[in-house]
């Protein structure tokens, strides 16, 4: 496969089990250090589109609204294993590991979308749902958590 195919927009996918939606990007420039290779900080954003595609998905605005409040990064862990170069294509899996009452974690797994499906970097994150007005946790929305739930037993169809 090409390394300058299209890559792979957004949605629910069930490829790369217990992953369940996938998000594509194209490693730019401007995320590569000297020796050409993405740096480590930019894994982050590649995480955050594959997270705000999943709440497009599930026909969420991304922003929080003051009725159903607005995640909040808590923790934020980040395993590497091999490295991606200026141009390559990935594709960004993850899924909802978690779902409590006021938090939701999220496991990622980044991939070449070569052929290969070299494995770049795995992470978990978690976020607290909380009123920005307050500074306090809120507890998800029973809508929030339906829609979480019906796309996890789905298994990403």
């Amino acid at each position: 496969m090409s390394r300058h195919h299209r890559p792979h927009v957004s949605g629910p996918t069930d490829v790369r089990a217990p992953f369940t939606f996938s998000a594509g990007a194209r490693v730019a420039f401007s995320d590569t250090d000297a020796q050409g290779i993405v740096y480590y900080g930019r894994y982050a954003p590649y995480f955050d589109v594959a997270r705000v595609e999943f709440w497009r998905y599930l026909g969420f605005d991304p922003h929080g609204t003051s009725q159903r409040g607005d995640f909040v990064m808590r923790a934020f862990q980040i395993e590497y294993h091999a490295p991606a170069r200026f141009d390559d294509v990935l594709e960004v899996f993850m899924r909802v590991a978690r779902l409590g009452r006021t938090s939701i974690q999220f496991e990622y797994a980044v991939v070449l979308a070569d052929g290969t499906d070299t494995l770049l970097a795995t992470s978990t994150q978690t976020l607290v749902n909380v009123d920005l007005e307050a500074h306090q946790p809120l507890a998800i929305t029973d809508e929030v958590r339906a829609c979480i739930e019906a796309h996890a037993a789905a298994g990403g169809a």
